[in-house]
Order: C-alpha cells, then structure tokens, then sequence
C-alpha cells in the first residue's frame, strides 16, 4: 500500500502576484509626481510672468507719468521765463522770492532726473509743478494791478503835464509877446553902393561895374527897450536870390525865433541908448565883383526881423 507522505507544518505559499503590476504601481506615481512638478512649474511661471507684467505696467505707467510731468514742468518754467524777460516788474517780484522759486524747482528737477522715481514722489513734483504755475498766475495778476495803477498814474500825470504845458504856452506867449515888445525898430533903411575912389573919397553909384562896396545905414528906436549892448544882424540878398555871405570876411549864421537858422552878411554890436534913437551904419566890401539886378537888405535883432530895403544896381560903363 502506498503510502502519501507531507511536510507537516509547512503552509502551502499559494499563487504569486505578478511583478508587472508592481511596476506599474510604481511608474503610477513617478508620473503622477512628475505631472505635478510640471504643474506646479508651469503655474509658478505663470505667476512669475504675471508679475513681471504687472512690474512692467507699472514701471511704463511711472514712465509716463514722469514724462508727462517732466512736459508740464517745462511748459511751466517756460511761461515764468517769458514773462520775465517780458517784464521788468515780473522779473523784480520774481527776485524777491527768486530762493523760494529756485528750490522749489530743484526739487521738481531732482524727482524727475530719478529714473526710479516712485508715484508718490512724481505725485508731489505734480503738486510743486501746479504751485510754481499758481505762483507765475498770482505774479500775472499783481503785474495787471500795477500797470493798471502805472496808466491811471500816466493819465493824471499827462492831465497835469498838459496843464503846465498851457500854462508854459500862455508864459511863453506872453513872453515872446514882450520880447518882441523889446525888439528894437529900423527906420530910414538904406542900402547904398559905394564907389570908393583913388583919392579916398566915397561917392555913392547907381551902376554895378563901379560899385566896390555895399552900406548899409538906419536908425534904431523903441521907447520900451532897455539899455544895453545890441547885436545887429545884415543879410544882404543878390539879385539871382544867393546870400551875400562869406565866412572868411566875417559872414555866418544866427538863429531865428522860430529855432531855424539864417546865413548873415555882417553883425554888429551897437550901444543902444533907451528912449533915444540910435544911427547905425554897416559896410559890406565883398571879394568878387557885384551884379546888376536889384540887392535886398534884411535887418534882424534877437532873432526878428526889425527892417529891410532894397537897392538897384545897372549895368554900365564906368562913367
């Protein structure tokens, strides 16, 4: 009989799982740590980009920011330069607080030359860019309020110019009227020419050829004049209009009453007695032959013209 034999005690181990599966198991959760870690990645890359956008917006906002402000800021200091050298009042009450203006706009210059400026600081260069536009609009206003009191004041001033002006004008009136008073008067004119002959003796002539000189003879009067040395001037007229006037024998100018100026034949000082009548007598020896035609004399003191005559000269021989 056959016999079964066994180990006792020894438990029978059963089927085996297959290694595929663990592997499997195992490769699961690589993958899954691994799709995790890319996740994770790509969202911490996302936030990254996000954040570096956001800096970029923000960093682009303060740029043009700045660059704005840094225009307004030109446009400002600009106006207060204009007005300045427009205006010499704007410049002196810029002057005044020219310490004040200056660090104000060192202030703003310094933010806007710092490329990192922060929004608060551009904020405050904003706010000192609108105080230094309202302190240039007050010095506008202060400078209207000073030329409106300027042209009130030329207004009454020119009242008052106008009004000495006429009371100068009605001096000056009454004064040339005594003036002209004063001017003495030249009476029995005579414009003779003289023929001076070898023996020394004069003898008067009616021709041109024999005339060597030209005198001049009247009487000076006016009861109101005063005393005192007179300066009389002759001016001698050819018959073709030109003055008789050369500088080298004593000729020259003298002024009118009305400012304008006239060339004399000859001048001379006279004593003039007042109340009297005063004989003057003027001669005229020219360096050039006299013309036939008629000569004119006009006689003027104190720049008026106190008498004048006339004399004709003909042609003719000698004799």
């Amino acid at each position: 009989m056959a016999e079964n034999t066994f180990n006792a005690g020894t438990p029978n181990p059963g089927p085996e799982k297959p290694k595929s599966s663990k592997n499997g198991l195992i490769y699961g959760i690589l993958i899954a740590a691994l799709v995790g870690t890319w996740g994770y990645m790509y969202y911490d890359k996302s936030q990254t980009s996000r954040e570096i956008a956001t800096k970029e917006n923000q960093l682009d906002t303060l740029t043009e920011s700045r660059n704005q402000i840094q225009s307004e800021y030109e446009a400002a200091s600009a106006r207060l330069d204009d007005l300045i050298s427009q205006n010499s009042r704007m410049d002196s009450l810029v002057k005044s607080k020219d310490k004040e203006i200056a660090d104000m706009k060192g202030r703003i210059t310094g933010i806007l030359s710092n490329k990192n400026a922060t929004s608060a600081q551009l904020a405050e260069a904003r706010r000192l860019i609108e105080e230094l536009k309202s302190k240039t609009e007050g010095y506008v206003q202060t400078i209207e309020r000073l030329e409106g009191e300027k042209i009130v004041l030329a207004g009454e001033r020119d009242y008052a110019r106008k009004e000495r002006d006429s009371v100068t004008t009605v001096k000056d009136s009454l004064g040339k009227r005594v003036d002209l008073g004063s001017v003495l008067h030249a009476s029995n004119i005579k414009l003779s020419p003289i023929n001076l002959r070898k023996n020394g003796k004069e003898e008067v002539t009616t021709k041109a050829k024999r005339a060597d000189m030209m005198r001049v003879s009247f009487d000076l009067d006016n009861r109101i004049a005063t005393t005192g040395d007179k300066e009389i001037y002759v001016a001698i007229t050819a018959p073709d209009g030109s003055p008789l006037a050369v500088e080298a024998l004593g000729s020259g100018r003298f002024t009118l009453e009305d400012g304008t100026e006239k060339l004399y034949t000859v001048k001379k000082t006279i004593s003039y007695q007042s109340g009297g009548i005063t004989p003057v007598s003027m001669d005229w020896k020219q360096n050039s032959d006299f013309k036939p035609g008629d000569y004119s004399v006009e006689i003027y003191q104190d720049g008026f013209r106190i008498g004048n005559g006339k004399v004709n000269l003909k042609k003719g021989g000698l004799f």
